[in-house]
């Protein structure tokens, strides 16, 4: 089951370092860019509570083999995108398809895991699966950055030998299915995923529309407000898609929060930070793996050392710490980016990891103990929900924050060199647009006004760009510092009175 998901989380991250390959050879804007991310990303948070479902409905093996299935096919089809104008289109859709496929994949698997041990050995081997599996988005960036010398199909490409190995174990290990017969919540199933699709829609957009449009506040409050739509739904119905009757133990609503806002940097980090490693750094794909390396090293470290505070002290300890150090890291990183040296940013980039390592693990491991024995899908159906759609929100808000802040850098820029009045801005927008890291070689041609200022002014354009990227970091030390806060509602280790107590049955308030 771990090998069987490892393509899941590794492709959480892999196609960052890809970015500005993929914008250089399919000719997309940065903003499509993101889309194609955010689309796996917001697609494995709006199925992943069905695809739990599934598993419980059908059989978890039937869903684990459908889930490689459908992922290792849309793999192979992102991996042969054509050139022109339905590429950005191609991937959007064939991304939300791999999301698809790793939410039918990932719940189902745990299933596998649960089903397996008892209850006694039940922790440790979470743990390990937990622990392993999130592990795996540190090879995401390495790996990205090896095959892009290659070429940059191959990210997707490489799900395919993967996916063969993970099948033929599957058949090897002999899964027993247990299925239930329940009705599916084909109503909350839609209400979630039209809720995320649309509130992620508006955040993505505003760079776009703008913050004053009304269609960017139609789609940002209409969406919440189909989720609020959905949570009420869910506690009135007699079967379910998710449990919320969970959020009634205030550890877990807090583990939940925290989650939220340290996915709001996590994930998203990787696209800013290769991103700008090959764009303001110069570097190559390679490099800028090894770049997020740096991250990775202090996550890593972080993760051992939180589990240890989990057992012998409970949850609480390791979320503020990990908050507290995630918000110094990330604000000392974003002050260094303007320096325009990767080695000398390695310790705030490990300190940044570092803090992520604390909460992921802890947070997620105290959420699922609260819930063993009673409702543990719905549990984990709740954590990697919350999870995916952070991480959804985070890169569509940033993303729209790179944006204007470069597009503002830059008018600056050409307006110091005499571009002429009422040009600049749709040339500012252009360059925000147009970012990939090839920034040396993508100068542009022409006698206008315009391009002869563009082509002066290349090294203040990255720099631009690198001042820009402060913005987003220390947005990610706002998220991780309210993380903070929420943290300090938290209880404490669970008492003994209330270790084996259920939560209300579904439909009951």
């Amino acid at each position: 089951m771990m090998f069987a998901v490892s393509m899941t989380f590794i492709d959480q991250t892999i196609v960052a370092i890809a970015a500005p390959s993929v914008i250089s050879e399919l000719g997309l804007s940065s903003s499509g860019m993101q889309w194609v991310i955010n689309a796996y990303l917001l697609a494995l948070a709006a199925f992943f509570a069905l695809g739990g479902r599934l598993a419980d409905l059908w059989g978890p093996r039937r869903v684990v083999v459908a889930g490689s299935l459908v992922f290792v096919v849309s793999s192979v089809l992102c991996g042969c995108v054509p050139t022109g104008d339905y590429a950005l289109a191609w991937l959007i859709v064939f991304r939300s398809v791999q999301g698809l496929g790793a939410a039918l994949l990932f719940p189902a698997a745990l299933a596998v895991v649960v089903a397996v041990f008892p209850i006694e050995r039940r922790g440790r081997a979470l743990a390990l699966f937990f622990g392993l599996t999130g592990a795996l988005t540190a090879v995401g960036p390495l790996l990205g950055g090896w095959l892009t010398a290659w070429t940059w199909r191959a990210i997707f490409w490489v799900n395919v030998p993967v996916a063969i190995v993970a099948l033929i174990l599957i058949v090897l290990a002999r899964i027993s299915d247990r299925r239930r017969d329940e009705p599916l919540d084909i109503a909350g199933a839609l209400l979630i995923a039209a809720g995320m699709g649309l509130s992620v829609l508006g955040f993505q957009q505003a760079a776009a529309w703008g913050w004053s449009s009304v269609a960017t506040w139609a789609c940002i409050v209409g969406g919440l407000a189909i989720l609020y739509v959905f949570c009420r739904y869910e506690l009135r119905t007699r079967h379910p898609l998710i449990n919320l009757a969970v959020f009634r133990d205030r550890a877990f609503a807090v583990d939940m929060l925290v989650l939220f806002f340290a996915m709001l940097a996590f994930v998203p980090l990787f696209f800013f930070a290769s991103v700008y490693a090959q764009v303001s750094l110069s570097a190559s794909p390679n490099q800028a793996a090894l770049y997020l390396l740096y991250f990775f090293v202090g996550f890593a470290i972080a993760s051992q050392w939180g589990g240890r505070i989990l057992d012998k002290q409970g949850a609480r300890p390791a979320l503020r710490i990990g908050c507290v150090v995630g918000a110094v890291g990330f604000a000392l990183w974003a002050g260094k980016l303007t320096d325009l040296s990767m080695h000398d940013q390695w310790p705030y980039a490990a300190l940044a990891g570092a803090g992520i390592g604390f909460i992921l693990a802890p947070a997620s491991t105290d959420a699922v103990n609260r819930a063993i024995g009673a409702s543990y899908g719905e549990v984990t159906g709740i954590t990697q929900t919350v999870r995916n759609y952070a991480a959804s929100v985070g890169l569509a808000v940033f993303g729209t924050v790179l944006t204007h802040t470069m597009t503002d850098n830059v008018e600056d820029t050409l307006r110091a060199r005499q571009v002429p009045s009422g040009v600049e801005h749709s040339v500012a927008r252009e360059v925000a647009e147009a970012v990939t890291g090839n920034a040396d070689a993508r100068t542009p041609s022409g006698d206008s006004p315009a391009a002869t200022a563009m082509r002066d002014a290349m090294s203040d354009i990255r720099m631009d760009f690198a001042e820009a990227n402060q913005w987003v970091f220390y947005g990610m030390a706002i998220a991780l510092a309210i993380g903070y806060l929420c943290a300090l509602r938290h209880p404490g280790r669970r008492g003994p009175s209330t270790a084996d107590e259920k939560p209300p049955e579904p439909g009951h308030r």
